[in-house]
């Protein structure tokens, strides 16, 4: 028996609305601020025909079926990653560690020999060449076996 728009809503309800948004907007069909305002307005409605407005423009999820997210449902990605990214995008954040840490290395030895009055031997090189030799060798294999994402 279908719930009359009038009937009021329990906040189970509400939850399930709110789960509802929750993978529509995982699936692309809401921007973060459109499911920001809808999510205020589930938790402000009090029947059925309130909840049904905030997901009348979206297709039926029965979310009683959604697969489990332990095993068969592919993991979401964080927001802002890109898609396709994957060892290319964990490269690019490999590299920027590396830059920041060379960077932080190299005021260092600035600020001593500055500070000193002698620069002494330039050790940041030994922080920065072991580092920097793996991440070019990772670089090339990723180059070389074709999933950096990079068309040639």
């Amino acid at each position: 028996m279908a719930a009359a728009p009038e009937m009021r809503a329990s906040d189970g309800d509400r939850d399930r609305v709110a789960a509802g948004l929750r993978e529509h907007m995982a699936e692309g069909r809401l921007s973060l601020d459109e499911f920001n305002e809808r999510l205020e307005q589930v938790y402000e409605s009090r029947t059925y025909g309130e909840l049904a407005k905030l997901t009348s423009d979206l297709p039926e999820i029965d979310l009683h079926r959604l697969p489990a997210s332990s095993g068969s449902q592919p993991a979401r990605r964080p927001v802002g990653e890109v898609k396709g990214a994957g060892k290319s995008g964990k490269l690019q954040d490999a590299w920027k560690a590396w830059a920041a840490a060379s960077a932080v290395n190299w005021v260092i030895w600035l600020i001593v020999g500055l500070t000193s009055g002698h620069f002494v031997y330039p050790w940041p090189v030994w922080v920065m060449g072991p580092w920097g030799v793996i991440l070019v060798l990772s670089t090339l294999g990723t180059a070389g076996s074709g999933s950096s994402g990079r068309k040639d």
